[in-house]
C-alpha cells in the first residue's frame, strides 16, 4: 500500500516562501506522474503543479514563475518550492501520485499566507 505524507506548511507573510515535502512509502510501480493540488476554504480541490512520466513540468497560471515542483526518486520525495506567496495561495496542499493502477493522496498540509 502506498502512503504519502506531506509536511512543510505553515503561516507566512505575503511575499515569503515555503517548501513543501511529500514523502512516499510502499511499492510504487508504473508511475505516470506526481503533483500537488490545493483546496481553499469553500472551493474545490484544484491542481497546482505536475510532473509527467517524461519529466515535463506543468503549472497552473496563477503560480507560474513563483512555484517550482521537483522530485528526488532516490528518496521518494516530491517537493514544492513556493516563493512570493500571496494571500490567495492560502489552502490545504495535497500531494498525489498517479500510477496505471490507482491515484494516491496524502492528507494535506495547511499553508496560510497573511497580508
Amino acid at each position: 500500500q502506498v502512503q504519502l505524507v506531506e509536511s512543510g506548511g505553515g503561516l507566512v507573510q505575503a511575499g515569503g516562501s515555503l517548501r513543501l515535502y511529500c514523502v512516499a512509502s510502499g511499492t510504487i510501480s508504473s508511475l505516470i506522474g506526481v503533483g500537488w493540488y490545493r483546496q481553499a476554504p469553500g472551493k474545490k480541490r484544484d491542481w497546482v503543479a505536475l510532473i509527467g512520466s517524461e519529466g515535463k513540468k506543468n503549472y497552473v497560471d496563477s503560480v507560474k514563475g513563483r512555484f517550482t515542483i521537483s522530485k528526488d526518486n532516490a528518496n521518494n520525495t516530491v517537493y514544492l518550492q513556493m516563493n512570493s506567496l500571496e494571500p490567495d495561495d492560502t489552502a490545504v496542499y495535497y500531494c498525489t501520485i498517479r500510477t496505471d493502477g490507482a491515484d494516491y493522496w496524502g492528507h494535506g498540509t495547511q499553508v496560510t499566507v497573511s497580508s
